[in-house]
């Protein structure tokens, strides 16, 4: 029995015990709802969270903990022979054992006793499936009974249902926070190790970038060398001219929406610029290869302009096309937020709309406008597809945006591509790359919450 078959009666006995519950509170009161201590509906969820949550908690529960029950079941039922094998050895038997009882590709002609372990596995995984499915529905079914008996007029649904509310939102939160907790950690941990190999002030303040290094020693290879400088270069800009593409052009767009444009124009236009944040970043780079790149390189041959093939600017315009939605709709947002009240104000002193918007809305909306460019700034730091494509790898120190760059981003991506070894300082620099952005995404994000208190109370 197949555990998609017990998560789906599990939701239609959840779904049935809403309905149950509400039905029933209904009833004891003989319609008259007013006498009940919460609304029917609440005690149609809180008859829904006992038939559904315990079970599937269950499910969680058991098939975490399935695997390896198994696996030691099968292993220890295998011939004595096999105790002498190593831990690594016994792992290759058990992974060939997986593989033949779900018709993988196994590493060599199976023995008779793999073959049996397989089979004992199968009848394992059935039994196992049957019994979650059989305990499961138990489950199900005795939280639904013993739910819907509790319902009475003066029963608290309320209370309880908040009450799980409650201790969710505490686990969401708790997730998140320890999974922010396990990101910096694992970028600390592996930092920590690459800064080991090679200081911190080489990296940070070096201007050569080749990470290329000997494995073996008797590998014929480079030391290597990891100055990020140029790599800090060449992202700030691209970010910087993604920016000057992308602010104007957004910050114009949502003052002419929120402002100047009619309804109709407005319920049309806004919509085409949020398409742009759906298109894949692959599609942009393919846009920015074919399209851009050619286009300036012509561009510049006819001005006399040494213009490479991969270049920064292209791979900047594009990018700034790209986030123009981030600016552009979260403005428009801040924008339509400002309080009526201070447009009229404004207009009762007789200033016109174009001096209402420079003198009064754009200053209220400024925590918002910083919020939405600071957004887009990360998002173009953050962007991999479209340098690659249109920027190239080259780590090069300039602030010529008609030559070829790279950013950190397109070389964490290019230094974890294949199988590595996370033993060498080649490796491990991606980890030092990733913590960096991860500091510069700290700043930014502080820089924009201190300008956000600092206009709130000037505006509140």
């Amino acid at each position: 029995m197949s555990v998609d078959y017990l998560i789906l009666t599990v939701l239609v006995l959840t779904a049935a015990g809403f309905y149950l519950g509400r039905s029933r509170s209904i009833a004891v009161t003989g319609g008259r709802t007013r006498d009940l201590h919460s609304v029917p509906g609440y005690y149609g969820v809180y008859v829904a969270i006992w038939a559904g949550i315990p079970a599937l908690l269950l499910v969680l529960v058991w098939l975490s903990a399935e695997t390896s029950v198994i696996k030691n079941m099968v292993l220890s039922a295998l011939p004595a022979s096999y105790e002498a094998l190593t831990p690594s050895e016994l792992e290759l038997v058990w992974v060939d054992i997986r593989n033949l009882a779900t018709g993988n590709i196994v590493s060599a002609q199976p023995s008779p006793t793999v073959v049996a372990a397989s089979e004992h596995y199968l009848s394992l995984r059935a039994l196992s499936d049957w019994a979650l499915f059989l305990l499961g529905l138990v489950l199900a079914i005795g939280g639904l009974l013993y739910a819907r008996a509790r319902v009475t007029p003066t029963f608290r649904a309320r209370n309880r249902v908040e009450k799980v509310l409650n201790v969710f939102l505490i686990i969401c939160s708790t997730i998140a926070i320890f999974t922010t907790i396990g990101i910096v950690l694992s970028l600390l941990f592996e930092s920590f190790r690459f800064f080991t190999r090679v200081p911190v002030t080489d990296f940070l303040f070096g201007l050569h970038w080749s990470p290329q290094t000997a494995i073996r020693e008797d590998q014929v290879g480079s030391t290597g060398a990891f100055g990020a400088i140029p790599l800090f270069a060449g992202t700030l800009l691209i970010s910087f001219i993604a920016l000057a593409v992308a602010v104007p052009i957004g910050l114009m767009s949502a003052i002419y929406l929120s402002d100047y444009a009619p309804k109709r124009v407005r319920g049309t236009i806004k919509p085409i610029l949020e398409i742009l944040a759906g298109i894949p970043t692959v599609v942009y780079g393919f846009f920015a290869i074919l399209t851009v790149a050619p286009v300036l390189r012509d561009l510049g041959a006819s001005l006399g302009l040494d213009v490479s093939a991969n270049s920064a600017l292209a791979a900047g315009v594009v990018m700034g096309i790209m986030i123009v939605p981030f600016v552009s709709s979260l403005s428009d947002d801040v924008i339509n937020a400002v309080p009526q009240s201070l447009r009229d104000g404004s207009y009762g002193l007789g200033a016109t709309k174009s001096e209402t918007i420079r003198t009064v809305i754009l200053p209220a909306a400024l925590p918002g406008i910083v919020g939405a460019v600071l957004l887009a700034a990360s998002r173009a730091i953050g962007e991999t597809m479209i340098v690659v494509m249109a920027a190239g790898l080259a780590a090069n120190i300039t602030a010529n945006p008609f030559e070829a760059v790279t950013t950190v981003t397109v070389q964490i991506a290019t230094l974890l591509v294949g199988d590595q070894e996370f033993d060498s300082a080649k490796t491990l620099s991606a980890f030092a790359l990733g913590l960096v952005l991860f500091v510069v995404t700290l700043f930014l994000n502080v820089i924009a919450l201190r300008i956000v208190r600092k206009y709130r109370e000037k505006y509140d």
